[in-house]
């Protein structure tokens, strides 16, 4: 389905973008690897040169440097002359309230979240045009429904979602589509990066159970089949989509 065709993947050395990194190594994409832990990246990048004939771009950088999103595109495009998706993946996620969050915390979420996202994007389109290619960005079910405790995280991606929005309308008419994907919860790393103790990662999931309809959380490889599909051609016909993945939670009015 991705024969020949050029895959970039930020933050793609765990987590959902590690899982994103394997389906589309499935798929025959050659893919364009990047974050931040280099160990990481090469590790899933064998992985991915298992699945396929093709050998992944391995390129560590961090895309809140704005140098190292440039190099990041140059050395893809370098590498492989094209550039067909660009999946916006990387984040960070803090908790905070508003009694307790700072301005600091609001600078660090945002700008990783949406800053980086906003600048990858723009240097990413030029490229994307050329081959009328899409973007899938990872947002979040917190950034449709307020939860309490994650106030520049919710509201980092609500930006996001914005954000898809909005460039999806500016590039429609150049036949480049953008969506996102908006996970409920998911088994990774991020919460526990975010500084949540074990015993309360474990109630989150246990807690999945009354939380989410379907009764669990999302594993990441769920949510890498809902970006492989808007970045399919089994999507051609969709763009602007804000997509949930979340096990129906945001249907339920607890939280």
């Amino acid at each position: 389905m991705f024969a020949e065709k050029v895959v970039l993947i930020t933050g793609a050395g765990s987590g959902i973008g590690a899982a994103t990194a394997v389906k589309f190594a499935k798929s025959g994409a050659k893919l364009s690897l990047t974050g931040r832990n280099g160990d990481n990246l090469r590790t899933v990048a064998i992985e991915c040169e298992n699945l396929s004939s093709e050998k992944p771009l391995v390129t560590i950088g961090d895309i809140l440097v704005e140098d190292s999103i440039e190099n990041i595109l140059k050395l893809t495009i370098n590498h492989f002359g094209r550039l067909d998706v660009l999946i916006n993946n990387a984040g960070i996620a803090e908790n905070g309230s508003i009694e307790n969050t700072s301005v600091a915390q609001f600078d660090r979420v945002f700008n990783t979240n949406v800053r980086a996202v906003y600048n990858m994007t723009m240097k990413a389109v030029p490229f994307l045009i050329q081959t009328k290619g899409n973007i899938v960005n990872v947002s979040s079910l917190t950034g449709t429904r307020a939860f309490p405790g994650a106030l520049a995280y919710g509201m980092s991606k609500a930006a996001v979602n914005q954000l898809t929005r909005c460039v999806a309308l500016e590039l429609a008419s150049r036949q480049v589509r953008v969506n996102s994907v908006n996970p409920g919860v998911v088994r990774t790393e991020l919460q526990r990066r975010a500084g949540m103790s074990e015993q309360a990662y474990q109630k989150m999931i246990e807690n999945c159970k009354f939380t989410h309809a379907l009764g669990r959380s999302a594993s990441p490889e769920e949510v890498a089949d809902a970006i492989h599909f808007l970045a399919s051609e089994n999507s051609s016909f969709i763009t602007g989509i804000n997509l949930l993945v979340d096990g129906g939670r945001h249907a339920m009015c607890p939280y």
